[in-house]
């Protein structure tokens, strides 16, 4: 999504101690919120996939429309993004009120996703895969559309962005979270090396249950099948008997 513009933003307020400036800790993200109700379903959906399948994990964040604020004098005000998604490695996975890359040890995303609106697709393709590029030096950048399905993804080799090409099923592969991404029922989704879904929280609970329901409809088949059996058998040992036959008696 778009940037917001800089003079609707505040400047930080930096507190002196002893002649001591103290940079801020605690900035606020300030991004718009999304254009449509798809896009945000969008980022939502990716989110909520990579937290369940990492849900063991506690080294790395994930988030989406917040502000990363890079700026090399500290400020508010001047050199921020905010991604539609990204993930960042190697860090405490915890609440987080924006990204300020000085309070993070220095580290940029790993990996991030635009999703491409009429508004903001010229800055996507352009001037933030410039800047994901050469300042942050994101590994892999992705950009897709919710509207007309626009899929292309980006590796970084020696500096410089290059094309991921997709393989069979149309999925590009990210390095960095050893996935693949692609579109599936018209929506941007996680893959295994493998080709398997990543599914949401919610898929993951009907798979069990269809699971759990086969299990109990095999289990109900297969009483049903000992029952007839058992009534096959006293059926047999009731016409023995008729005929003198003890058929309890071993032979």
């Amino acid at each position: 999504m778009s940037a917001p513009a800089t003079e609707t933003i505040e400047t930080v307020l930096e507190e002196a101690v002893d002649g001591i400036v103290l940079p801020p800790s605690d900035l606020y993200s300030d991004e718009p919120p999304f254009e449509t109700h798809l896009h945000l379903q969008q980022m939502l959906l990716l989110l909520k996939c990579l937290d369940w399948l990492w849900r063991d994990r506690n080294d790395y964040f994930a988030t989406g429309n917040l502000t990363i604020y890079y700026s090399s004098r500290r400020l508010k005000s001047e050199d921020f993004r905010g991604p539609d998604f990204f993930v960042v490695l190697g860090t405490e996975r915890k609440p987080r009120r924006s990204w300020m890359v000085w309070e993070e040890e220095g580290k940029y995303p790993n990996v991030i996703v635009e999703l491409l609106s009429n508004s903001t697709a010229k800055t996507d393709r352009g001037l933030k895969k410039q800047i994901y590029q050469d300042t942050f030096r994101t590994p892999d950048y992705f950009w897709f559309d919710p509207d007309s399905l626009e899929f292309k993804g980006f590796h970084l080799v020696d500096g410089t962005y290059h094309d991921l090409q997709p393989n069979e099923q149309g999925q590009l592969w990210s390095q960095q979270l050893n996935l693949y991404l692609g579109i599936h029922n018209h929506q941007l989704r996680f893959f295994t090396p493998e080709g398997q879904l990543i599914p949401t929280p919610e898929e993951s609970a009907q798979a069990a249950e269809a699971m759990a329901t086969e299990e109990r409809q095999r289990a109900e088949a297969e009483r049903q099948r000992a029952e007839a059996e058992r009534q096959r058998n006293g059926k047999l040992a009731a016409k023995l008997r008729e005929l003198g036959i003890d058929p309890d008696t071993e032979v």
